[in-house]
C-alpha cells in the first residue's frame, strides 16, 4: 500500500491518478475534502481508503505493515497564511510524526518541499542539503520557513544514529501548474487565472515590477508542468535506493509574459496584458527570480526531459476547455 497525504489536492491527486493508471488499486489518501469541490479531484479514482488527518495515525497503526511507502504532500500551502501556530502544526510537526513512524517502521517516505525555501534567491538556488548551505537560506513567508526547517531536520538526522526511515526523499517543488488545481482559489496558479481571462475575452492581468532590474512582466520564474512533478515522484518510488534532497523544476526560468503570451495563444486569443501594483503587503516576500538547478537529479540517475512551458500550457488548456477538466 502507497499512502498519499494530501491526495485530494492538487498535486497529490495527479499522483494518485498515475499510481492507479499503473494498476496500483491500493492507494490510501489522507486529506480533508471541506464542503467545496475539491472531492473532484479523486471522483474517478478507487482509493483503498480516505483517511482525515486526525485518523491517520489510527490508521498507520491498524494497517501499517502494509504500508510500503508514504508520499507526504499534505500541507498549509498558502503562502499568505499568517497562524504560524497552524503552519507548524500541519507542515513541521505532523512531518517531524511520519519521519519518526517511517524510521521506527523502516518504511519509506517522500514528502514534498517547496522553491519557497530559497526565499528572494540571493542565496542561489542548489539542492544542496548539506547542514551549511541550508542554513544561509533565509525564506521570506511561514510557510516557506515551516519546509525549510524540516528539511534541516531531515539533514541533522542524518548526522546521528538515530533510525530513519528507508527511503527519504524531499521534493523542493518549483511553479507547479496544472489540472485538479481549482480548489486552490487566489493560490492557484497563474497560468490558470490567466487562461480564466482569456475565456472571458478580457487582457492578460499581472502583477507590475517594484524592482528596477526587472521590467514589468519580466519578473521570471521557473514553471513546471504537474505531470513531470508525479514523473520524478514515480521515478522515486521506482528506485528506493535513492534518497536526498533535490530540486523539481524544469532549470529554465520563464518570464510572466511569456507565461501569458503562451496561454492566450493556446486560448486561440491576443495577450493584451495590464498591469497592477503587487499589493503592498506583499512585496516583501515577492520574489522576481526562481530557476531551480537541476544537475544533482540528473545525477541520481533521472534522465527523462522536462516539458516545455509552451507545450505543458497548450495541453492546459486543451483540458480546460475540456467538458471535464479533471483527471
Amino acid at each position: 500500500m502507497i499512502v498519499v497525504t494530501g491526495g485530494a489536492g492538487f498535486i497529490g491527486s495527479n499522483l494518485v491518478a498515475a499510481l492507479e493508471t499503473r494498476g496500483r488499486d491500493d492507494v490510501a489518501i489522507c486529506d480533508r475534502l471541506g464542503t467545496g469541490a475539491k472531492w473532484k479531484n479523486i471522483a474517478k479514482r478507487g482509493p483503498a481508503d480516505i483517511v482525515a488527518p486526525e485518523r491517520l495515525f489510527d490508521f498507520l497503526g491498524a494497517y501499517g505493515r502494509e504500508v510500503e511507502a508514504i508520499v507526504h504532500l499534505g500541507a498549509i500551502s498558502t503562502t499568505t497564511e499568517t497562524d504560524v501556530d497552524l503552519i507548524l502544526s500541519e507542515n513541521f510537526r505532523l512531518s517531524m510524526a511520519l519521519w519518526s513512524w517511517c524510521a521506527r517502521q523502516g518504511k519509506r517516505l517522500i514528502y514534498a518541499s517547496s522553491a519557497a525555501t530559497y526565499g528572494d534567491g540571493s542565496a542561489g538556488f542548489d539542492d544542496d542539503a548539506s547542514a551549511q548551505a541550508l542554513a544561509k537560506l533565509r525564506p521570506l513567508n511561514p510557510y516557506g520557513w515551516s519546509k525549510h526547517i524540516f528539511d534541516r531536520r531531515v539533514t541533522a538526522l542524518q548526522g546521528t544514529d538515530a533510525p530513519r526511515p528507508r527511503q527519504f526523499v524531499g521534493l523542493k517543488f518549483f511553479n507547479v501548474y496544472g489540472p485538479n488545481e481549482y480548489h486552490k482559489g487566489a493560490q492557484r496558479s497563474v497560468a490558470h487565472q490567466l487562461w480564466e481571462r482569456a475565456r472571458a475575452g478580457e487582457p492578460a492581468r499581472l502583477f507590475r515590477s517594484h524592482n528596477p532590474a526587472f521590467a514589468d512582466g519580466a519578473q521570471l520564474r521557473d514553471f513546471i508542468w504537474v505531470d513531470d512533478c508525479v514523473d520524478v515522484m514515480l521515478w522515486f518510488l521506482d528506485n528506493p535506493e535513492r534518497s536526498g534532497l533535490y530540486n523539481v523544476g524544469t532549470g529554465k526560468a520563464r518570464s510572466f509574459l511569456d507565461l501569458a503570451r503562451a496561454t492566450y495563444m493556446a486560448a486561440g486569443r491576443n495577450a493584451a496584458v495590464e498591469f497592477v501594483d503587487v499589493p503592498a503587503a506583499l512585496r516583501a516576500q515577492y520574489q522576481y527570480f526562481t530557476e531551480a538547478r537541476m544537475e544533482r537529479l540528473r545525477a541520481a540517475g533521472y534522465a527523462r526531459p522536462f516539458t516545455s512551458l509552451e507545450d505543458g500550457v497548450t495541453q492546459y488548456v486543451r483540458i480546460l476547455d475540456s467538458s471535464d477538466p479533471y483527471r
